[in-house]
Formats: C-alpha cells, structure tokens, sequence
C-alpha cells in the first residue's frame, strides 16, 4: 500500500500536534489526531492494481457510486455525440485518479469557481474542476475532476502532451467529489446507475462492433 506524497504532510501535521499535545497537555488529548492522522495515511493511500490492458475498453478513472448517465450530444473536443458518466467518490473511496484508455493529453483546462455539493446537478458547471481530453487517435474522451463542498484542491501530475497508459495514475482530489467521463455514443455503456466501481479495473463502455 503506497501512499501519495500529497498525504504526507497532512499525516506529519496531525501527528506533530499529537505528540505535542500529548506531552504539554494529557496524553489522551493526543489520541484525536493520532486517529486522525490515520485516517489521512488511509485517504491519502493508493492500492497496487493491476490493470488489464485492452484497446476495446474505456475503464473507470475512480472509485466511486456512479451517480448519473446521460446523453450530452456533440462534445467539441470528442468530435462527436457523446455520453457522460459522473462518479462520486465518498470520503472513504481511494481518491487517486487513472488514465481511462491509452493516449496523450490533447486538452488540458483549469476552471474556478464555487464549491457546491458534489451530488448537485450543476456542480460540473459551476464548481472548480480540472478537465483533461485524451486522444489515442481512434479514440477521444475527456475526464473532468470536480470539486466539492470539502474537495478544496485538485491535483494533477501530468500536462498537455503528456502519454498515458491505461490504468495510469494522473491525479487525485482532496477531500471527496466526483468525476464526469465523456465518451462517444458508439461505446456500449456496461454500468449502471448506483453501481459501484474501482479505477482501472471496472469497464465503464466498449466500444460498439470491435
């Protein structure tokens, strides 16, 4: 169990004010932020996965509930009329976020704005986000990361031009949101509505004929 760099500082925060507490104050004063140090390491984690490489599937990008699927038309990045498939990820889901097909990074746009709920309908809209599109040349999607109501910063560790593999890990939100994945129509979708799914193991849409 790996955890992410992002995570380290929380953890040293909560335990530096343990160990102060608990020497100036009363040990038991200590237990509040050793329990909540824990929970950042448990947050902060990023689990060994393998994942199965396969050109005909579109694979999750999180953990998560899929929350909505929807017809959302011509997507001008995609070049085409698309699907959207928005997850939500809980304060308990593993928060990294994976590349879902292979390919480079051709569109990469950071949005302000507010942070709402993330089960609201207009989040996508209104709140900060981070929208990356990947194209592997037969096959465009986009990933949008979304903030929400405790999810103050997004993180991302790659850039336009940038190559991605299936699986591969791009980046994370803390402290609980979700994801919005746009893919053509032609792509059969393979989940449901209140499905739970895992980031680059569950196959979110094949695409159609192949």
């Amino acid at each position: 169990m790996v955890i992410v760099s992002e995570g380290y500082k929380f953890i040293g925060a909560a335990l530096i004010l343990a160990a102060i507490l608990g020497f100036f104050a009363h040990p038991y004063t200590a237990i509040p932020f050793l329990i909540l140090a824990c929970y950042f390491a448990y947050f902060f984690r990023s689990p060994a996965r393998e994942v199965v490489q396969d050109v005909n599937h579109i694979l999750s990008p999180a953990d998560g509930t899929v929350t909505e699927i929807s017809s959302v038309g011509m997507d001008d990045f995609v070049g085409e009329r698309c699907n959207k498939i928005v997850i939500f990820m809980s304060v308990f889901n593993v928060h990294v976020n994976r590349s879902p097909i292979n390919g480079e990074i051709k569109l990469q746009k950071y949005y302000c704005g507010r942070f709402q709920p993330a089960y609201k309908d207009e989040v996508g809209f209104e709140n900060e986000h981070h929208l990356i599109g990947i194209d592997r040349g037969d096959l465009r999607i986009t990933v949008k990361q979304i903030a929400g109501i405790l999810a103050r910063r997004i993180v991302s560790w790659v850039t336009l031009d940038d190559k991605l593999r299936q699986g591969d890990i791009y980046g994370m939100i803390r402290f609980g949101s979700c994801l919005e994945i746009v893919m053509p129509e032609r792509a059969a979708i393979l989940v449901k509505k209140g499905e739970k799914v895992q980031g680059g193991k569950t196959v979110l849409g094949r695409l159609e004929g192949e």
